[in-house]
């Protein structure tokens, strides 16, 4: 299984968690993008109340705003908008009811690929600070073939249970051909369901799509919020449309120039010194991080041991080394969960096992009944239609060798997670990669411990984009904003006033 790269955003504020609620709603005309949007094209046709939606992620719909949906139908190909094809788009739109001296619309997005963004603008309702959230509507946006968009599902429950329990890392040559079995059986599963609509979910094509949300609501200019991987998906829209763009904010920078390859071994060095800044944490916070051992040598010890003895669970499954590997990339996201990794492990040295799987079945978006979301199909499946030139097979096989020497945790089963790429039988749409000519400032954000989208790519972002503004903080976790007071003023100044931070301007971890 390929790491995606987000899991949380802003903290605190759980993106991920999403609903099994289907939303449906009225059709808006479809724009036209070689004239002006059609004068029936109402901005606020086709919206309905809908706070049941934030009412299922949180509990109950928190006091204070209001929640609303439509349905944006675009073209399934962008390219080809001709052939009358098309996907639903689901949009939310949360509004503060003490809202004031309204901006616009802030349109945000959490990653994955995957993740969904009208569970994400829910969240931020309790998570983005009040002077954004009365400024601005909060529009989230399922992309193609994610959640209430289209979805992709073509991935078994069982599939799903048995490619996260599979072994990391697969030294024995019968060991590699059964996780590429596995894996060659959902790609073509997926095949077989989609047929040649499995290469339209790409990255450009979701850009596309944002434009006709932009349009849809009748804004002007795009405020955009982009964690993760939503930083390409801006980074794409910003090189597309950049003169439609106000104020632009990417947390989380990912490289649009580096190939898949470069992707995953930076992601392989990123996870090994976030878990090496945990280990060196647990060593001096005992009473929080109660293993008997050294970390790494103790998450080295349990994996090797459950290959022979895994820990049961009451609910059937078996705590092996993939379930292990899981449960620990799963509490890299934040440093708020070192501590239950810490509790895990030490669980985990006493024969119980309910710890570590909940953090993997966090990280994988499977419920206790058993079930998946279908983060992981819309995950292979954009990541794949984005791959120009996915490794061979065989050059998986080498570079699990080498990056198993590189990265002794990491390393072997992020190069193994490539296959997914390696057998997709889809057709490939790479996105563009340049600059962002007529763009404004764009505001990359990166986090010097995160693990998923390493620091160093962040002014390379910046870089080729041509109009990217660094802010730095020197902290742990995936993503920055808004976590400190710090962050909070420099993102919340630039999206308010266009304020820009100094240049080289970097914030303390707390």
């Amino acid at each position: 299984m390929r790491l995606r790269v987000d899991k949380r955003v802003a903290g605190a504020v759980v993106a991920l968690l999403t609903s099994a609620l289907t939303t449906s709603g009225c059709i808006l005309p479809l724009p036209d993008f070689g004239r002006r949007p059609a004068a029936a094209v109402s901005p606020e046709a086709g919206w309905r109340l809908c706070p049941e939606i934030a009412a299922d992620l949180l509990g109950k719909a928190p006091s204070g705003y209001t929640f609303e949906c439509k349905t944006v139908q675009v073209p399934q190909n962008w390219h080809k908008p001709e052939d009358g094809q098309t996907f639903d788009i689901e949009v939310i739109r949360a509004r503060a009811t003490d809202q004031r001296d309204r901006i616009g619309a802030l349109m945000v997005n959490p990653g994955g690929p995957g993740a969904s963004g009208v569970d994400l603008a829910a969240y931020l309702t309790l998570g983005l600070p009040a002077e954004i959230t009365r400024r601005f509507d909060i529009v989230g946006f399922d992309p193609r073939g994610v959640a209430r968009s289209t979805p992709v599902d073509c991935y078994t429950d069982a599939d799903l249970d048995a490619t996260f329990g599979s072994e990391p890392d697969p030294v024995t040559q019968e060991e590699f051909d059964e996780v590429l079995a596995l894996t060659k059986k959902m790609a073509d599963g997926c095949k077989a369901k989609y047929g040649d609509r499995l290469g339209l979910f790409a990255t450009e094509q979701a850009a596309r799509d944002m434009e006709a949300i932009r349009l849809s609501l009748g804004e002007g200019k795009m405020n955009y919020l982009g964690y993760s991987y939503g930083t390409l998906l801006g980074a794409v829209y910003a090189q597309l449309f950049p003169q439609n763009i106000r104020a632009m904010v990417l947390d989380g920078a990912v490289d649009p120039l580096q190939t898949s390859i470069q992707s995953s071994e930076s992601q392989a060095m990123g996870f090994e010194r976030a878990f090496d800044n945990f280990a060196a944490w647990c060593a001096k916070n005992k009473s929080q991080c109660p293993i008997d051992g050294d970390a790494r040598a103790v998450v080295e010890k349990l994996m090797q041991e459950a290959d022979t003895n895994p820990v049961g669970n009451p609910d059937g499954r078996k705590a092996t080394a993939g379930w292990i590997f899981w449960g620990v990339v799963s509490s890299l996201y934040t440093q708020a969960r070192w501590p239950d990794l810490g509790q895990a492990l030490a669980d985990l040295q006493d024969g119980k096992s309910e710890a570590i799987f909940a953090l993997a079945d966090s990280y994988a978006d499977r419920n206790a009944n058993g079930e998946y979301t279908n983060l992981f199909d819309a995950n292979a499946a954009v990541n794949c239609a984005d791959d120009g030139k996915s490794p061979s097979v065989e050059e998986v096989r080498k570079l699990q060798s080498e990056w198993r020497e590189k990265y002794p945790l990491f390393g072997a089963p992020l190069a193994v997670g490539q296959l997914t790429c390696s057998v997709w039988p889809a057709q490939r749409d790479p996105y563009p990669t340049g600059k962002a000519e007529g763009a404004p400032p764009i505001l990359v954000v990166g986090t010097k411990g995160d693990p998923a989208t390493p620091y160093e790519q962040t002014q390379k972002l910046a870089d080729m984009l041509g109009v990217g503004v660094v802010l730095t903080w020197d902290g742990e976790g995936h993503t920055a904003y808004p976590e400190t007071r710090c962050i909070n003023k420099h993102v919340n100044d630039f999206l308010i006033n266009l304020t820009v931070p100094p240049p080289g301007t970097v914030c303390p971890p707390q």
